[in-house]
């Protein structure tokens, strides 16, 4: 189904509810191993924290990699074939990687599992394509919050589920995450419907768009959409500062423990599921997306700007409801990404973005965690355990000048420029 083809409301809303559920396990499989996965690598290294915070960038940055890498070929893949054959394969793939992450018993074993887990979690390119698929351009930002909704609830339950079963074993939230991923393989599989009809598909795969390269150069095809494309880079750059380098901060800094970090990311899950599904419709409907962008985008540079101030917990505790807002930034950009092109191209554009996604994954964990292990490290100039998060705010205060300046609401999809004309503004 398509907006093209004015599906009927009930259909479209199954059909929003079938890809939020699916997304929604997928982030609370990922969610679950979140306060563990650090500790775990902790426990490789001895129980020093700073050789760790190394151990975490590089995992983070071939994260990063394999998803710039695999993201254009999933959102090209489901251009071509359609959208939830490469869902389900993802979802599989996913539940596999899991159980080999669960019985790694080496630190390269285990990082072998996390580049497995970088290609499966690629579904999210196909997911945002659906939601383009089904719903009009006017209620595309409202659509993407439900989507966020999704990370909300999933952060809400898994980081907190994850912590206690990490109590126990730290082994144990990969073997739930597992069994999650492929409960969505089987729920998809009986009840996700298909969203791009075969009339709507691309004629061929495309290699040129398919590789992470060609993948960005499409973007530059859609002038329209390159500013916008700058500031997902940059915002992405900036969020990658917590899953860098959160727990063990939150271990140095504060002595919080697995259940503390768990009690922390449920509040972050509620706040972003209150900013999601209360906040979005009303503020896009009130500002519209360009000034709801720079609204979700001042919040979280005042958010990051009072993490890394904070000398105690409960001072740390205070930005949470002002980060919070950055939320609705997400949604906002989606919005005017999606309205500037047509439904052929959603699926490789949405894979050009989480390549830029993943790019930023590339540089963002190496320099957050490298920061903060040099930072609270020996040879340190200056003891600064917030040093990230203030990169993380100088990062985001750049992304709100570019989108001052280029994020404007089109008039109607976009056809691509021709070579010639890319350096055209948004």
């Amino acid at each position: 189904m398509t907006t093209a083809s004015a599906p009927a409301p009930g259909a479209r809303r199954a059909a929003l509810v079938f890809i939020f559920v699916t997304v929604l396990i997928d982030v609370l499989a990922f969610g679950l191993i979140i306060p563990v996965l650090p500790h775990l690598i902790e426990k490789f290294v001895d129980g020093d924290t700073a050789r760790a915070a190394y151990w975490v960038g590089l995992f983070g940055t071939v994260f990063g990699l394999v998803q710039f890498v695999f993201s254009p070929i999933q959102g090209s893949l489901s251009d071509r074939y359609g959208r939830r054959p490469v869902i389900l394969l993802s979802c599989l793939g996913l539940g596999l990687d899991f159980i080999l992450m669960a019985v790694a018993n080496t630190l390269p074993l285990l990082l072998i599992g996390r580049v497995v887990s970088g290609i499966t979690s690629a579904s999210f390119t196909t997911a945002n394509a659906y939601i383009a698929d089904i719903t009009a351009p006017e209620q595309r930002a409202k659509s993407f919050g439900m989507i966020g909704a999704a990370f909300g609830v999933g952060f809400v339950l898994g980081p907190l589920i994850g912590a206690y079963l990490g109590e126990v074993d730290l082994r144990l939230p990969f073997w739930f995450s597992a069994g999650l991923a492929l409960l969505n393989f089987l729920y998809g599989l009986f009840v996700l419907p298909e969203s791009l009809p075969k009339e709507k598909r691309t004629a061929r795969f495309d290699w040129s768009h398919a590789n992470p390269l060609g993948s960005l150069m499409l973007l530059k095809r859609y002038p329209q959409v390159f500013g916008l494309a700058a500031v997902v880079f940059i915002a992405n750059m900036a969020h990658y500062v917590y899953p860098s380098i959160f727990v063990l901060f939150a271990d140095y800094q504060y002595h919080w423990g697995l259940r503390e970090v768990g009690w922390v990311l449920l509040v972050v899950g509620v706040f972003n599921i209150i900013v999601n599904v209360a906040l979005i419709g009303r503020v896009v409907a009130r500002l519209g997306e360009r000034r709801t962008l720079l609204l979700g985008l001042s919040c979280g540079v005042i958010g990051f700007v009072i993490y890394g101030l904070a000398e105690q917990g409960w001072y740390f505790l205070l930005g949470l409801p002002i980060s919070a807002l950055w939320a609705m930034a997400a949604p906002a950009t989606q919005a005017l990404v999606t309205r500037q092109v047509g439904a052929d191209a959603q699926g490789r554009v949405q894979g050009s973005l989480m390549s830029l996604i993943a790019l930023a994954g590339i540089v963002g964990p190496a320099l957050y965690a490298g920061s903060f292990g040099y930072f609270i490290g020996k040879g340190a100039p200056v003891h600064l355990p917030g040093a990230p998060w203030f990169i993380a705010a100088a990062l985001l205060t750049l992304g709100l000048l570019i989108a001052w300046r280029y994020a404007r609401a089109p008039t109607a999809p976009a056809a691509p420029a021709q070579a010639g004309t890319a350096e055209a503004t948004v």
